[in-house]
């Protein structure tokens, strides 16, 4: 196993992590964002006004887009234990 080969392992997690993490980071982004903007214009600065919103979006992006973030990670890993042994050979 060379360092080419560890090398493009690693980025291959750190996109399929990062493909399956950016709905949720963006959706809280964004619920974040408006409630930011709404606690400025009406002077309310309420700590938890922002984190019941965002928890509701995020489990909805759970309950939406979760089928498809863990079948990304089963292909991910499919392909991982497809790759053991040329890995191990040295190939």
């Amino acid at each position: 196993m060379n360092e080419q080969a560890i090398l493009q392992l690693a980025a291959g997690a750190m996109m399929t992590a990062a493909k399956v993490a950016a709905p949720i980071v963006l959706a809280a982004m964004g619920v974040g964002l408006i409630i930011s903007l709404f606690q400025s214009v009406t002077q309310i600065q309420e700590a938890t006004l922002t984190f019941v919103p965002k928890v509701i979006v995020v489990g909805l992006v759970l309950t939406i887009a979760g089928h498809w973030m863990i079948g990304t990670f089963v292909t991910y890993t499919h392909n991982l234990f497809a790759m053991v042994p040329q890995l191990l050979s040295g190939g």
